[in-house]
C-alpha cells in the first residue's frame, strides 16, 4: 500500500517537474528575444535610451557584403548647397551617457585622425539624418559636423582621397573621427585594414563649385617670393582645425618637436586651428612645405 502511494506521488512530482521545465524554457526564450535589428537601430535623434545595449552600435561585429558590386568606379559625392536636415542636428546629444556637441557650421573644419567604416549590418537602416544608409554610395558618419556636410577624406601616406557626404552620426569610439561607407573605404583601400589614418577637410560647396568652373590652373603651393613677403606681416601655415582642444594641444606638441618653427592654437567658432608660425623672414617655403608633408600635412596653407 505504502509503495503504491509513493509511486503515485513520484509520478505527480515528475509531471510537475516536466511542466515547470517547459515554462522555464518558454521564459528563457522570451527573455532572449530582443528587438529586431531594424527596431533597435540608432534613430535620427540619438540619446541615452536609443543607443543602449540593444542598439545597433552595441552589436559586436560588422560584415562585408556577401556579393558586393565593383565600387572602384563609384563617383565622389558632388558638393552642393543644401539645407540642414531636420533630424540629427540638435545642438547637443547624448550616446551611452556621453554628450556630444554639433558644430554651428563646418567652415574651416580640418582634422587628422583614425577612420573606420561601416557596412552590411547598417545597410538599409535609417541614418541620423533620416535618410537610408546605402553602403555603396560615398557617405560617412561624423560626431559633430552638421548634417549634411561634404568633406574630402584623404588617406595619410598615400594621398588617395574621396569626397563624401556626411549624413549620419558616429563613430562613438574616442579613437576614431569618422566612419566611412563601404564604397568610400574601398576607394581608400581601408577595407582589409579596418581602420586607417586620414585627413578630413570640410568642403564649402560654393567655393568648390567656383573652383570647378575655373579654367585657370591653381598651384596649391605659394611661390617662394610670396612667402617671405607675407612673412613680414606675421604669416602662419595652418595644418589642422580640430574640434578637440586636447587633440589640438597634442598636435601642437608633436609639431613643435618635429619642426624648427613655433606652433600656436587659434580658437574660434568652436574650432581649434593649429598653425605653424609666425614664419620668420627668409624661411624657404619649399623646405617648410617638405617638413609639413613629412609630418603628414601636405595640404597646409598660408593664413595671416
Amino acid at each position: 500500500m505504502r509503495q503504491r502511494v509513493f509511486v503515485r506521488r513520484l509520478a505527480v512530482f515528475s509531471r510537475f517537474l516536466a511542466l515547470a521545465g517547459a515554462v522555464c524554457a518558454l521564459l528563457i526564450m522570451a527573455g532572449c528575444a530582443g528587438p529586431s535589428p531594424r527596431t533597435a537601430a540608432f534613430d535620427a535623434e540619438p540619446d541615452a535610451g536609443t543607443a543602449g545595449s540593444g542598439g545597433r552600435y552595441a552589436m559586436n561585429a560588422d560584415a562585408y557584403p556577401l556579393d558586393p558590386p565593383d565600387v572602384s568606379q563609384v563617383p565622389d559625392a558632388v558638393p552642393r548647397a543644401q539645407l540642414r536636415s531636420r533630424a540629427g542636428n540638435k545642438a547637443t546629444y547624448t550616446v551611452w551617457g556621453k554628450s556630444y556637441r554639433v558644430l554651428p557650421d563646418a567652415t574651416g573644419y580640418d582634422e587628422v585622425g583614425t577612420a573606420s567604416w561601416y557596412g552590411k549590418k547598417f545597410h538599409g537602416y535609417a541614418t541620423s539624418s533620416g535618410e537610408i544608409y546605402d553602403m555603396y554610395r560615398m557617405s560617412a558618419a561624423h560626431r559633430s559636423l552638421p548634417l549634411p556636410t561634404f568633406a574630402r577624406v584623404t588617406r595619410v601616406g598615400t594621398e588617395q582621397s574621396v569626397i563624401v557626404r556626411v549624413n549620419d552620426r558616429g563613430p562613438f569610439h574616442s579613437d576614431r573621427i569618422i566612419d566611412l561607407s563601404y564604397a568610400a573605404a574601398a576607394r581608400l583601400d581601408l577595407l582589409d585594414h579596418g581602420t586607417g589614418r586620414v585627413r578630413v577637410e570640410a568642403i564649402d560647396p560654393e567655393t568648390w563649385s567656383a573652383q570647378q568652373k575655373s579654367t585657370q590652373a591653381v598651384d596649391p603651393a605659394p611661390s617662394s617670393a610670396a612667402v617671405p613677403a607675407a612673412s613680414q606681416g606675421g604669416t602662419y601655415w595652418q595644418v589642422a582645425a580640430l574640434e578637440s582642444r586636447t587633440g589640438a594641444q597634442k598636435l601642437k606638441r608633436r609639431l613643435q618637436d618635429e619642426l624648427e618653427q613655433r606652433v600656436r592654437i587659434a580658437r574660434g567658432n568652436g574650432v581649434h586651428r593649429v598653425q605653424v608660425g609666425p614664419i620668420a623672414p627668409g624661411v624657404d617655403d619649399k623646405t617648410l612645405r617638405a617638413a609639413l608633408r613629412r609630418a603628414g600635412f601636405p595640404r597646409a596653407f598660408i593664413v595671416r
